[in-house]
């Protein structure tokens, strides 16, 4: 009788209006619960029945009630979904069709209907979808998405490569090539004689890069000639258009959708040997100590490719292993003189720049059904060397070159340490008395001489540690240091093929030469470009998670014993990179926790302690073993194989 008394529903309603309302953003938890958070210290507790209506990620307003001392949130009113368009699997609940989001914290399949073309019998369990959300359960009484495309069936090899392209809204196929293409007719000079070649992965076949080089009385004169893919996209074009929006190749373990027709990316473009093409060229000249010498000279030319090199096969033989050798005493010496080159550049960034420490690369071997059948850690072998201090230097080179000569292009900048983050920054390089504090830590070559100090440290500890307070890497439309690099200016014109910003630069290198009207990149390219080498790299490991979780299964039951360096510690536990295949795990550290010394981890100091002995820090090694792997959130736990593990490094 009472629930239905008007005296008795108005009052509750006056009592509700007169509580609280907050707007804020729905995160649920694996536990059915969820929380409002209003702001970084300030969150509401919302109960399992009515998280039933909301999603992670929903910004709601809700009227907070407080009882005992504890608040709770009651939604009110939809805002914003944390919900739109998304990739998800195929459930099917007594036939009927529903979608569970491929997201984290989302447990529940949604109700769903098929559209676009789409016959409901025809998607299975399990099959991979993207879906749209067009109902949402707070505002329309329950939750309804549309399957708008299927991605890929249940059972097909293909589905890790479709699923995160779909995932990350990424190109699955090449561009179409409509129609012939003519090369623009330049002037261009004939270097067809020019001995260039080329340093390649045996699988490549988009070559943008080739080189010669010579010795002379100062030093070197080095010549890197670069494909022109302008001779065939003109900007504004249709072509052009497609790259700008893809901006980028995208490499995946086993696979490549290129930003370019592979008939110009694989063919027309590439600088084959043998093969005339057209192309920008740098010469530069290096002294011996390894410095830059006079200012760059570039030029349209005409070049043919003479060799085309294997990574492995030259560095065996500078190294004097293997049987190959290069099939003429020309290219004898190109490769002896690019070496000698690149150990003379090496040595002076070493000493006045930024070297990139020497970590392993991870290449996926895969059978023809997509199958991971080993995993290799390629170091960086000399002729790997040759070729990224060629590259390195003729970027710099242009970045000199347009600041010099245009005050505008794409450069690729970083600019050290976060300016918030320098206070804690100082206080912490203060503690292990670092000789570069200060005001020096926003000046580019105080960043170098700190790095090259970092680098002769016993242990990687505080080199992790320090990681954290660094800016991140972006690209400015006007000249700009790359402090990562150690460079006063790093704009990249080397691989047009595979990158738009290449492209871009390329124009303007050409516009100068021609003496041509050049117009600088906009601002929103710059955004566009950073954010889309976020999702590049995303999408990579991604796939790469995928396959690892797949390849690594079977050593849960062999007990395969790995190696992993800590990259992480919270309070949850830590996180680990195996350095035998670089798989991602994690460490609970309720599993490895002693009731009766119990350990403590510290995020600020990236240690664990166990009382006030340091048991696990950044950058240390352990020993691991898989103990699990959940397929679906592509995760792999891990168990330590050492009960004791001792550090190098003392507490500060």
């Amino acid at each position: 009788m009472l629930q239905n008394n008007p005296l008795l529903a108005q009052l509750k309603q006056q009592l509700r209006e007169s509580l609280p309302v907050k707007e804020g953003v729905v995160r649920a938890t694996a536990k059915n619960f969820g929380f409002l958070e209003v702001s970084d210290k300030e969150s509401h507790f919302i109960s399992p029945p009515l998280m039933k209506k909301l999603l992670h990620g929903d910004r709601i307003t809700a009227v907070i009630r407080e009882t005992d001392d504890k608040t709770q949130a009651e939604p009110e009113a939809l805002l914003e979904s944390g919900l739109s368009h998304f990739v998800g699997r195929v459930k099917r609940f007594k036939n009927r069709l529903q979608v569970l989001p491929d997201l984290p914290l989302f447990k529940e399949a949604l109700k769903a209907k098929a559209v676009n073309g789409l016959e409901d019998k025809a998607l299975s369990e399990g099959d991979w979808v993207k879906a749209s959300l067009v109902q949402h359960a707070l505002k329309d009484e329950q939750f309804l998405v549309e399957v708008t495309e299927l991605i890929a069936k249940a059972d097909d090899a293909n589905a890790p490569w479709l699923v995160v392209l779909a995932r990350h809204n990424l190109p699955k196929a090449a561009p179409e090539l409509s129609g012939e293409l003519a090369q623009l007719e330049l002037e261009r000079a004939d270097l067809s004689a020019t001995p260039f070649f080329t340093i390649d992965s045996s699988s490549t076949q988009d070559m943008d890069d080739a080189i010669a080089i010579s010795e002379t009385a100062e030093g070197w004169l080095l010549q890197v000639a670069v494909a022109d893919p302008d001779a065939y996209i003109h900007a504004g074009s249709a072509l052009d258009s497609i790259a700008a929006e893809r901006l980028f190749t995208t490499y995946l373990p086993g696979r490549n959708v290129p930003m370019l027709p592979r008939q110009l990316a694989d063919e027309l473009c590439s600088l084959h040997p043998g093969q005339l093409r057209p192309a920008l060229v740098l010469r530069l000249q290096i002294l011996k100590d390894g410095s830059i010498g006079s200012a760059p000279e570039f030029q349209l030319a005409t070049i043919c490719s003479q060799a085309r090199f294997d990574y492995q096969l030259v560095s065996d033989y500078l190294s004097g292993s293997g049987d190959w050798q290069p099939d003429s005493e020309v290219m004898v010496s190109q490769l002896h003189s690019l070496c000698a080159m690149a150990k003379a550049r090496q040595h002076w960034r070493k000493a006045h720049a930024i070297v990139f420490q020497d970590k392993p690369d991870y290449r996926f071997a895969l059978n023809e059904q997509g199958q991971v059948i080993a995993i290799h850690a390629e170091h960086r072998r000399i002729a790997n060397v040759m070729v990224e201090e060629a590259m390195i230097a003729a970027n710099q080179a242009c970045g000199r070159y347009l600041a010099e000569q245009l005050g505008f292009g794409v450069f690729n900048s970083h600019s050290g340490f976060e300016s918030s983050k320098l206070n804690p920054l100082n206080e912490l390089l203060a503690s292990f008395a670092a000789p570069v504090q200060g005001e020096a830590l926003t000046q580019l070559s105080g960043f170098c001489q700190l790095r090259r100090w970092l680098d002769q440290l016993p242990t990687p500890y505080l080199d992790n540690r320090i990681r954290r307070y660094q800016a991140y890497a972006g690209v400015s439309i006007t000249p700009a240091p790359h402090f990562g690099l150690g460079a006063e200016h790093y704009a990249t014109w080397t691989s047009p093929i595979r990158k738009y910003s290449d492209l871009v630069n390329q124009r303007l290198l050409k516009a100068i030469l021609l003496q041509r009207p050049a117009e600088a990149p906009s601002e929103e390219l710059a955004k566009r470009l950073a954010e889309q080498r976020k999702i590049q790299r995303r999408a990579e490991r991604d796939i790469a998670d995928w396959l690892y979780c797949q390849f690594l299964s079977s050593a849960i039951d062999s007990g395969q014993t790995f190696t992993g360096e800590i990259q992480d510690i919270n309070r949850a536990g830590i996180r680990l990179r195996l350095l035998e295949n670089g798989a991602q795990g994690f460490i609970a550290l309720a599993s490895i926790n002693d009731e009766q010394n119990p350990l403590t981890a510290n995020w600020e100091e990236g240690r664990c302690y166990q009382g006030d002995t340091v048991r696990f820090e950044l950058g240390q090694q352990v020993q691991v073993k898989i103990s699990d792997i959940n397929q679906e959130t592509q995760s792999i736990s891990l168990a330590l194989v050492q009960a004791t593990v001792e550090t190098t490094t003392s507490a500060d």
